[in-house]
């Protein structure tokens, strides 16, 4: 399952540092425009204690925990949707991904030059989602013109797209998000095809300094950005990308310590893949054995062939049915032997709905 956030943001805001500490990749990070260009991918891994315990049952010669994918583009600045600071070729980048991270500056530093002048999280994000906006105006209004002439003609897919199209380019022009738009299941479904910016989920975080981090109480700064995130139904996180930076790169044993000492109950990192993994509706379920336990990422709401599928297209093909049990039932018995006993482990068919959590054994037949 290789769903991709994009990280976007102003220049020098620290999405790059971000990223570095994400994937530990070392790319440029330096105080200047549009370091990034080509944007950077990183495979990382999500954190998930229920991994741990399945292996401690087991006792598997490999364990492998679920993954999902990170984009880092490049800064975007106003006028992007014009063409300043190579902004159709980024813009171009963030139609590729499925989820938008917006990383905002919430943090004062003299030696790093911010391009608007100032720091103000929320005229950055405006910013951005502007210039997001205006491209989704102009694709918008290019796709009305053919659907227009298609629709004259009866065809009815072409008459059911332009009835969206033309309940939601009024809105747009008055400065609504694609996403924040009224909408039904259908008429999302139609409007897929456009791959509009503007209705891909958000996620917002605020990259703070030191204090900031060590502090139970929001600043106000940060405060309106979690505002600004709740007012469209959007979630906000904080964290310092300059600690995290430097966390990622201390060996295993030393975090802990290194948490501690900040009063962080674990790395900030953590908390933005977690809420990156549900903005993209992700969500996990496992396979154990003495060989390998592993957790699989998939779609919420996917069918148990569906799940068989991301472990091999034979798997989906040949699907018979599927021998699911809980997480927390395998903690409460202490053995998938015991379980059996217990008469706990159901066998599922092809309409059942894999739930987060699951310890799945497929049969199958090709």
């Amino acid at each position: 399952m290789r769903l991709k956030a994009g990280i976007v943001g102003l220049p020098n805001v620290g999405k790059s540092t971000i990223f570095n500490a994400l994937t530990e990749s070392g790319i440029p990070a330096e105080n200047y425009p549009f370091c990034t260009i080509e944007p950077n991918v990183g495979i990382v891994e999500v954190p998930d204690s229920r991994l741990d315990k399945l292996t401690e049952i087991f006792n598997p010669k490999s364990t492998l925990p679920a993954t999902m994918e990170f984009v880092d583009i490049a800064g975007l600045v106003k006028g992007a949707s014009q063409g300043e600071g190579l902004g159709n070729q980024f813009l171009s980048h963030i139609r590729d991904v499925h989820a938008i991270v917006h990383v905002l500056r919430a943090f004062e530093e003299d030696n790093i030059t911010h391009v608007e002048g100032n720091t103000d999280p929320i005229r950055d994000v405006e910013i951005i989602e502007t210039e997001l906006l205006i491209r989704d105006i102009a694709t918008v209004d290019k796709r009305l013109d053919k659907v227009q002439k298609t629709a004259k003609s009866g065809d009815k897919e072409a008459k059911e797209e332009l009835y969206v199209l033309e309940a939601i380019s009024p809105e747009m022009n008055d400065g609504v998000l694609v996403r924040d738009i009224l909408l039904d299941s259908q008429q999302r479904n139609i409007l897929q095809r456009l791959n509009l910016l503007t209705a891909k989920p958000a996620l917002y975080v605020a990259n703070v300094d030191e204090n900031e981090i060590m502090s139970a109480r929001r600043s106000p700064q940060v405060q309106m950005v979690v505002d600004f995130a709740t007012s469209k139904n959007n979630s906000a996180i904080r964290l310092c990308g300059k600690l995290e930076s430097e966390i990622s790169t201390l060996p295993k044993d030393e975090k802990s310590l290194f948490l501690e000492e900040y009063n962080l109950p674990e790395p900030g990192l953590n908390k933005l893949i977690n809420a990156s993994y549900a903005l993209l509706g992700l969500e996990t379920f496992f396979t154990c054995g003495p060989n390998e336990v592993r957790a699989w990422t998939i779609k919420k709401g996917m069918t148990a062939p569906q799940a068989a599928g991301e472990i091999h297209t034979d798997f989906e093909r040949g699907f018979i049915k599927a021998e699911v049990y809980r997480f927390d039932e395998i903690i409460s018995a202490g053995s998938e032997s015991k379980l059996r006993d217990r008469g706990k482990i159901r066998q599922e068919g092809k309409s059942y709905i894999v739930e987060d959590g699951d310890v799945i054994f497929f049969k199958f037949n090709v």
